[in-house]
């Protein structure tokens, strides 16, 4: 009788080691799944820092964001929708296109209107295979469970982000901390995008140089200046213009912009860029050049610019003393820097232009950075 207790408690205790070792194994996988999780979006964030420096179009961004999103996550279906005013836009879907009208229109289905209220998330499923999505209209067994995402940007709606599987049940075990980083990180990438085509949309063309402005550089010039690892960026200043405008004339001053940049233009391979970055000050991106090179190409062509002689132009007055001035020559100072890929090539503009609004007046050389 004494070994058969005996036993039993050897028994029960094997029982409660092996209880505890599978609740420890268990917690330990579930740590491990939250810690992979948490690998994956670093991973996912990595791939949209990669995505939105890529010299790919807005739409084009959008799209492989939301690729990224299906296959990291192994997500069946994931639709990004964005109200750009007037109405709204489908950015990105690997639903079938037949399904776009239901897909766009959901802000107006009463199962979402309290989430895009509230700014929450707002999770459906349903119960059994004979059940449909409450906005589903004709493609009931596409999908069965659907995570609805309202995104806002400054406290201002601008969309949403769905997610859908194919089964009843599926996403209520995903982790939902997760997704909201990466919903935060769609609406980081929806915010650099629209920056991106706002500023693409203020590239002009200049009057008096003929030349695109700054904001060229930073949009469609970019996606070629990106082929390589490094190109030489080079900013330059026609430091007398000021003092042209004031003792000569102001359509005299427009006549030097015009010359020089000409004389310039026609020197330049079609891969180099060529702005007026602003006032007195050009910018131009030699893409994939080296800058020893372009220091002795700017040491010739400053050579050969400061050669030209300009006519004043007919708004042109003789001086009190009766001296008449004959023409002038444009002087400049430039300062060159190396552009690496995946930088701010701004910052790298900035750091010229300060040289040069802080360099003497009189300084008319070429500078390395």
């Amino acid at each position: 009788m004494t070994a058969i207790v005996i036993i039993s408690l050897i028994l029960l205790i094997v029982i409660v080691l092996l209880g505890l070792y599978c609740l420890k194994l268990n917690n330990n996988l579930h740590e491990y799944k939250n810690t992979s999780q948490k690998i994956t979006s670093l991973g996912v964030l990595q791939d949209f820092i990669n995505i939105i420096s890529e010299s790919l179009t807005e739409d084009e961004k959008i799209k492989k964001i939301n690729e990224v999103i299906t296959e990291k996550y192994q997500i069946k279906y994931s639709t990004i929708v964005v109200y750009d005013g007037t109405e709204y836009q489908i950015k990105a879907s690997n639903v079938e296109e037949r399904h776009w009208d239901i897909m766009k229109n959901l802000q107006s289905e009463d199962v979402f209107r309290d989430s895009i209220e509230t700014a929450t998330t707002k999770y459906i499923t349903v119960s059994n295979d004979k059940e449909k999505l409450p906005y589903l209209r004709v493609e009931f067994a596409r999908a069965k469970s659907a995570m609805f995402f309202p995104l806002y940007i400054d406290n201002i709606y601008i969309g949403y982000w769905i997610i859908e599987g194919p089964m009843a049940h599926e996403f209520d075990n995903i982790d939902t901390t997760v997704l909201e980083v990466v919903k935060n990180n769609i609406i980081s990438a929806l915010r650099i995008v629209e920056n991106q085509r706002i500023l693409g949309s203020m590239v002009r063309d200049d009057k008096y140089s003929g030349l695109k402005t700054v904001e060229y550089l930073y949009t469609d010039a970019k996606k070629v200046i990106d082929k390589y690892p490094t190109s030489a960026v080079c900013l330059f200043k026609i430091i007398n213009l000021s003092a042209i405008n004031e003792k000569i004339s102001r359509k005299t001053g427009n006549q030097v912009i015009s010359q020089v940049c000409e004389f310039i233009k026609e020197n330049l391979s079609t891969e180099y860029f060529f702005v007026r970055y602003n006032g007195s000050k050009f910018a131009i991106v030699f893409s994939g050049s080296e800058a020893d090179g372009v220091i002795q190409f700017m040491t010739d062509l400053k050579a050969k610019v400061e050669c030209i002689k300009i006519q004043p132009a007919s708004d042109y007055s003789v001086r009190a003393d009766g001296k008449k001035i004959a023409s002038v020559v444009p002087k400049l100072n430039v300062a060159i820097t190396t552009y690496y890929k995946g930088t701010a090539l701004e910052g790298a503009l900035l750091k010229l232009e300060d040289y040069l609004d802080n360099a003497n007046v009189s300084e008319n050389s070429i500078n390395y950075l």
